[in-house]
């Protein structure tokens, strides 16, 4: 039989649609940071549904950093400003949810720190170098993987935080954690993790020389190219090609 093939359609609870109201109303401008939504009483008029499917509604919302709820406040919920640890939760709940796969995530995190080491070579400080410096000479005197790894992460949040963007900073931050987390098991399990070790020291120190001259486009190579040789052995076979792409 000809004629289109549709989808099965999901029904829809009240309570998501209280939250599609009062996200847009956020989003739009029409309920701004410090105002208060009605009372529950109110809600419940306003979206002719019950106590409890309001009660749902402000949960989600509360959960999603958008506002602040006080049960039985007469005053109503509070919106809340914006903050890097709403879209924080939100991505990671993003990419945890959408089934990213692991060369996705990997291949977002080179085009992520190289861009954050980019703009490094050309926004960073004195302070912010004498910084990236003491990381790397922290990663070369660790005794231990635990406290090498922290280091490595105190050298990509120097450098992130030196390209002057927030968004990097959040972005880098949601990836590397969720990458790692993937792939924790398998570097526990490194044959060689003392070589691992050292050969990272030695590319956060070309990236580091690379950011202290100047230049960007040296230093965000140099930075696609450490993360495709750290990763790649993690990544199926079939999928490198989209990792390899960024090395050209």
């Amino acid at each position: 039989m000809g004629g289109p093939r549709f989808e099965p359609v999901r029904a829809v609870r009240a309570y998501e649609r209280v939250v599609e109201q009062v996200e847009e109303a956020i989003e739009s401008g029409a309920l701004s940071p410090g105002e208060r939504l009605p009372s529950e009483r109110d809600l419940m008029v306003q979206f002719s549904v019950s106590r409890s499917t309001v009660r749902e509604a402000l949960r989600v919302l509360q959960a999603r950093g958008l506002v602040r709820s006080r049960p039985g406040d007469p005053h109503g919920a509070e919106v809340l400003p914006f903050t890097p640890a709403a879209l924080h939760k939100s991505m990671t709940t993003l990419a945890r949810v959408a089934e990213l796969s692991l060369a996705e995530l990997v291949q977002f995190r080179m085009v992520l720190d190289s861009s954050a080491s980019l703009l490094a070579a050309r926004l960073r400080t004195d302070g912010q170098l004498a910084e990236m410096g003491a990381a790397v000479a922290r990663m070369r005197a660790a005794t231990d993987h635990d406290a090498f790894v922290a280091e490595d992460v105190s050298f990509h949040d120097v450098v992130a935080r030196a390209s002057g963007n927030k968004l990097i900073q959040i972005c880098t931050d949601v990836v590397r954690s969720i990458v790692l987390g993937l792939i924790s098991e398998k570097l526990a399990a490194a044959p060689d993790r003392p070589a691992l070790m050292r050969q990272t020291i030695k590319h956060h120190e070309e990236v580091l020389a690379a950011v202290r001259a100047g230049d960007g486009p040296l230093a965000a190579r140099l930075t696609r190219k450490a993360m495709y040789d750290y990763y790649a052995d993690y990544v199926p076979d079939g999928e490198r090609p989209a990792l390899r792409a960024l090395l050209e």
